[in-house]
Order: structure tokens, then C-alpha cells, then sequence
């Protein structure tokens, strides 16, 4: 186990209170005092701190494409992957059980403690500090997402998803032309929340690309 002086460099915060980030790194497989409450609570500083940050450094993206962008990024996978930046794995305070079944390398393990951390960091500075602690770790993150805009329905029904919303029905309204010069128009809409945009182009997936485009302009203007 290395000084934990070391991961407050890597991290980019020096804990007042040492026990705090301890309990932090504590799996309860080793302890009855372990980083399940402090995990909670970072969940929902890292979630609040991703929305704050892209909020205020992108103030020309639609709501769509912020919650795109914050899915992306709050998630499982990019939490254990900073914990593997981080190096954690020669933090992590684990049972002698979980240590045998690998559990340094599971990446829920890796990614509780990445928000056990956050935790720990709201508790003893508040938000603000939080938030700067979350633009460190996620900005590359972020800024690869930024480059990679997905279509617009893959964005649209993420946007839904994220909200648990019906999922849109795309319905052909009509087919005009021969056979190498057709026009399709295609309806996307998602009755429940009065949401409506019709696409016409040269081929029936681009018409359902601008009618899911003109959906997700609806979504980011109420």
C-alpha cells in the first residue's frame, strides 16, 4: 500500500482530514467502515458538477446534446477508467476474499471508490472545489465527446432514455417519384410529449434524420 500523500498529488487535493479520504479507499469487504455513504453522496456531486461544467464552458450546445455528452461521461466505465489513471488500485483498502477474486481490477470496485473520493472532497470543500476536481478528471473526456456528435436520432433517443421516455416512432408518410429519383417523407414523433417533426429527403433514413433533428430542436427550446 502506497502513502496516500501520493494519490492526493495525482488526485489534485490534499485531504485535511486523512481519515476521510481512508474511508474513501475502504471497501466493505475490509471494514464496517467503508465508502458505500461517501460513494452515494458522489454519485450526486459528480452528476451536478459534469451538468455545472458543461452548462457554463458550452453555452451553444442544446440541452440534447448536454445530456449526451453527461451520459457519456457519468458512467461506470469512464469512472473506473480514472481510476486506473489514478493508479487507485494501490489505495484500495479491500478484504482478503475480494482481494483473491480480483477485485482490485473489477471496475464497480474501481469506480465506488472514484466517487467515494468525490464524496469525500464535497464533504470537506464544498461544490465548487468538487466541480474543479471533476473538470481535471473528466476534461479530455468531455472534449472527445464534443468531437464525436452522434446523428440525430441516436441522440434523440438517448435523450429519451436518459429521461425514461416512450422511444419515437418513425412513420413513412409518403413515397414520390421512380425508382432512382424518389422523395421520402417520414414523420418522427413522440405523442406523449407532443413532440412532431417531418423530414423529406432523397432516401428514408435521411428523412428521419431531419425529422428527429427537428424534434430535438423542439426539446431544446422549451
Amino acid at each position: 500500500m502506497r502513502k496516500l500523500s501520493e494519490l492526493e498529488t495525482k488526485i489534485g487535493y490534499c485531504f485535511k482530514q486523512k481519515a476521510l479520504l481512508k474511508t474513501a479507499l475502504t471497501h466493505r469487504s475490509y471494514s464496517n467502515n467503508h465508502n458505500e455513504r461517501l460513494e452515494f453522496l458522489g454519485d450526486a456531486v459528480l452528476e451536478l458538477s459534469v451538468s455545472s461544467l458543461l452548462y457554463i464552458n458550452y453555452p451553444n450546445l442544446p440541452e440534447g446534446e448536454l445530456s449526451r455528452i453527461r451520459s457519456n461521461v457519468v458512467c461506470k466505465e469512464v469512472l473506473a477508467q480514472i481510476a486506473i489513471d489514478l493508479n487507485l488500485s494501490n489505495y484500495i483498502y479491500l478484504g482478503m476474499g475480494e482481494l483473491k477474486s480480483g477485485g482490485l481490477k473489477k471496475p464497480s470496485i474501481l469506480a465506488d471508490a472514484v466517487e467515494g473520493i468525490l464524496g469525500a472532497i464535497y464533504l470537506e470543500s464544498g461544490l465548487e472545489i468538487s466541480t474543479k476536481i471533476v473538470g481535471l478528471w473528466l476534461k479530455d473526456k468531455i472534449l472527445d465527446n464534443l468531437k464525436s456528435k452522434k446523428d440525430n436520432k441516436s441522440e434523440l433517443q438517448e435523450y429519451l432514455q436518459s429521461r425514461k421516455l416512450p422511444t419515437p416512432q418513425y412513420i413513412l408518410l409518403k413515397a414520390e417519384g421512380c425508382a432512382h429519383e424518389q422523395t421520402f417523407t417520414v414523420e418522427c414523433k413522440i405523442p406523449s410529449q407532443n413532440l412532431f417533426g417531418v423530414g423529406n429527403a432523397s432516401t428514408k433514413k435521411e428523412a428521419e434524420q431531419i425529422a428527429a433533428n427537428l424534434v430535438l430542436e423542439q426539446i431544446s427550446k422549451k
